[in-house]
């Protein structure tokens, strides 16, 4: 398989993250002028949106870049493969990361402009309460969890559903509605709409997202303790030069 050289996939991470900002911000700004009254309606149009638009993200960019999209997923990725030499490199995982984050900043001015709004402007929903973290570390966790137990029994072919659907899962079942990636948080700072986090919100949500990652690692750890061996296939399988990407495919189909 023919190496993916860094600046394409920083290229992809950045396009990726940009519009899964766009899709969760503009599904957020069309549902709430298509149902003004209705909350749980809005919320449904934007979750729905969400789940469609981060599969095909997933499956456009993943065999670029892996379509992370997401510094705690990223992070991970380094963390669990470094010693295995299986994952991103550190220097990889922090260009990966930035991107990431301006690429949201990107996605929110986009969706602004779209949906004829100022293109700078500052969230002012405040979501910091107890609830709201601990839904942050649940989502969070679950997410790394399912991306890394996908790669490690062979199946990250599924992930541009799988993840999709989780995602889309919990915007209804954490109190936070998922966020579980700090990129989209730093990105909805930057549109005063229904899908918008105020700053001051922001620092806890990304605070839980690591924690949520840590814990959602050490599940991973624990129940696959071989799991360091399939890192670089998080989340779509791709050869990023870091590890070889056929020796395995070679392994997981002979096990």
């Amino acid at each position: 398989m023919t190496v993916v050289g860094l600046p394409r996939r920083l290229l992809a991470e950045f396009l990726g993250t940009a519009l899964l900002v766009t899709v969760v911000v503009g599904s957020g700004i069309a549902a709430a002028a298509l149902s003004p009254d209705d909350v749980g309606l809005q919320l449904l149009e934007n979750s729905t949106a969400t789940v469609f638009g981060l599969a095909v993200l997933i499956l456009m960019f993943g065999p670029v870049s892996g379509a992370h999209f997401n510094p705690v997923v990223t992070a991970a990725d380094w963390l669990l493969g470094r010693r295995a030499g299986t994952g991103i490199t550190g220097s990889d995982a922090l260009a990966y990361a930035a991107v990431q984050v301006i690429g949201g900043v990107a996605g929110a001015w986009l969706a602004n402009v779209m949906f004829d709004r100022r293109v700078f402007e500052l969230a002012t929903k405040d979501r910091i309460s107890t609830g709201h973290l601990v839904g942050e570390v649940v989502a969070t966790a679950g997410l790394i969890a399912l991306i890394f137990t996908l790669a490690r029994t062979g199946r990250a072919g599924l992930s541009a559903a799988a993840v999709g659907a989780y995602i889309g899962a919990a915007y209804w079942f954490t109190s936070s509605t998922s966020f579980a990636n700090p990129a989209v948080t730093v990105g909805r700072m930057f549109s005063d709409t229904f899908a918008g986090i105020a700053p001051g919100s922001a620092p806890g949500f990304i605070g839980a997202e690591v924690v949520g990652a840590l814990i959602g690692l050490a599940l991973v750890a624990v129940l696959y303790p071989d799991a360091p061996d399939t890192a670089g296939d998080v989340v779509v399988p791709h050869h990023n030069g870091t590890h070889a990407f056929d020796s395995h495919v070679d392994q997981r189909s002979s096990s």
